[in-house]
């Protein structure tokens, strides 16, 4: 005798699911490959099912996108007993390991953000809330003007110098982040002048 041919979840764990399998199918494909119905199809559930818990491949991909700046928000929160520069450095290593292990899916993310608004809210609030955090620890009674810019400015170099990493792979993950810092802590003395 055969099983059902489906499994009956509760919402929490079916959302859960497709958030898992949101994030392995846009790792990888590219946006624009992926239809409602062939991501219900490799979900095993109808694109009626899917439909209601997403209503639309944008919005899929925002709750997979807001799905994991929630998990790497979590992985990179700062320990305040620490100094800002030790916070600092320690919440790139997590962030720059995170980005190690989804290499494809950071790619795609970063490169698709543009094309899509969506998607372009989630990096600019993650954005906007990383150099809130950056600027808390390096200047506590308020950032100037210029330090606020700088920190902005270096979150767009870091995303590019991680994409030339996850491209070319010829920097070590230590490379990469004494390079981050030191163009941070650069950027920073610059704005000080």
């Amino acid at each position: 005798m055969s099983g059902p041919a489906y499994t009956r979840l509760d919402v929490d764990e079916r959302r859960r699911r497709l958030l898992d399998l949101g994030a392995d199918l846009f790792a990888r494909h590219a946006y624009d490959e992926l239809t409602m119905a062939a991501i219900a199809r490799e979900a095993g559930i109808s694109k009626a099912l899917l439909y209601h818990y997403f209503p639309g491949k944008q919005a899929y991909f925002a709750a997979t996108l807001e799905d994991k700046a929630a998990e790497l928000a979590e992985l990179t929160e700062p320990d305040p007993s620490l100094p800002p520069m030790e916070q600092l450095t320690r919440a790139l290593d997590a962030f720059l390991a995170w980005v190690d292990a989804n290499r494809a899916a950071y790619g795609k993310l970063v490169r698709s953000a543009a094309a899509i608004p969506e998607v372009r809210e989630v990096v600019d609030r993650v954005r906007d809330a990383t150099s809130a955090r950056i600027l808390a620890g390096l200047a506590p009674g308020g950032a100037p003007p210029a330090m606020r810019t700088a920190v902005r400015a270096w979150l767009w170099f870091m995303d590019g110098a991680i994409l030339d990493w996850v491209e070319h792979e010829d920097l070590t993950r230590e490379q990469l982040r004494g390079l981050l810092l030191d163009t941070l802590t650069g950027a920073v003395g610059a704005s000080r002048r």
